[in-house]
């Protein structure tokens, strides 16, 4: 009789050892196991992407030509006083909205697809983010579509830009919103300790123009961010954060003011 080799014993134990954990390494790369970085802005100085309960979001650049339908939400009591992304203290009271992407200070008019009523309001706040809504309304915005009491309705939204000066007639103008122009500055630090923050800027004013402090308060927390830089344009604002980078500020990101 013959014998035959085993398959599985010496070195072709070893290799199919060995292939079996490459194949398992390049599955957990190319599956539903590998982390998901976050998504990086196709331009320096874009807006930054953000992350909410496990998810990543990317702000547009722009509003234009921008147009969506699905189910609107309204907040309340909860988050009334509280600030927005944008700054501002949330007034449930007055006309408002969240939208995950669009630029905060947008407007866009919400329409109900069921008793066709229409409204202009201006997005200050991220949200929802709940699967297969679009946008969370103010209480007051809510009320006035008529949206409170089913608590989610069926909306088209269109975007209509940033407010521009009235017409004569006093009917409200929009202009589109853009990140590629406006006012652009480059942060590059941020200190808990204002003292810290000072004598940084005190640094950075012997090279850089502009050299100023931010303060933002996260609600537990006092930020003292420090600045340099001004730019009309996206595009010097990119190069402008380009040269810091390569000239000791890895950091640095352009934030528009």
């Amino acid at each position: 009789m013959h014998r035959h080799d085993n398959p599985f014993s010496g070195r072709r134990a070893l290799v199919l050892f060995l292939l079996m954990v490459f194949g398992l390494a390049t599955a957990g790369i190319s599956g539903c196991t590998r982390k998901t970085p976050p998504p990086r802005p196709s331009t320096p100085g874009a807006p930054k992407p953000y992350k909410v309960m496990g998810s990543w979001y990317q702000p547009l650049a722009h509003s234009d030509g921008f147009r969506q339908r699905g189910l609107a939400s309204w907040y309340g009591k909860k988050f009334h006083g509280r600030k927005t992304a944008n700054g501002e203290l949330y007034n449930m009271y007055g006309v408002s909205a969240a939208h995950k992407t669009l630029p905060l200070g947008t407007w866009v008019r919400v329409r109900h697809l069921k008793n066709n009523r229409t409204l202009d309001v201006r997005i200050n706040d991220r949200g929802p983010f709940v699967r297969g809504r679009i946008i969370d309304l103010s209480f007051g915005a809510a009320k006035k579509l008529g949206i409170v009491g089913p608590g989610t309705a069926r909306v088209e939204i269109v975007a209509l830009g940033k407010a521009g000066k009235p017409r004569p007639d006093g009917r409200p103008t929009y202009q589109p919103v853009a990140y590629d122009r406006g006012n652009f500055t480059i942060q590059v630090g941020a200190f808990t300790d204002r003292q810290n923050a000072e004598k940084f800027v005190r640094q950075l004013d012997k090279t850089y123009l502009n050299a100023h402090i931010t303060a933002y308060d996260d609600g537990q927390t006092v930020f003292y961010r420090v600045r340099v830089g001004k730019c009309n344009t996206l595009a010097k604002a990119a190069e402008y954060e380009n040269h810091l980078i390569n000239h000791g500020f890895p950091d640095a990101f352009t934030v528009a003011e």
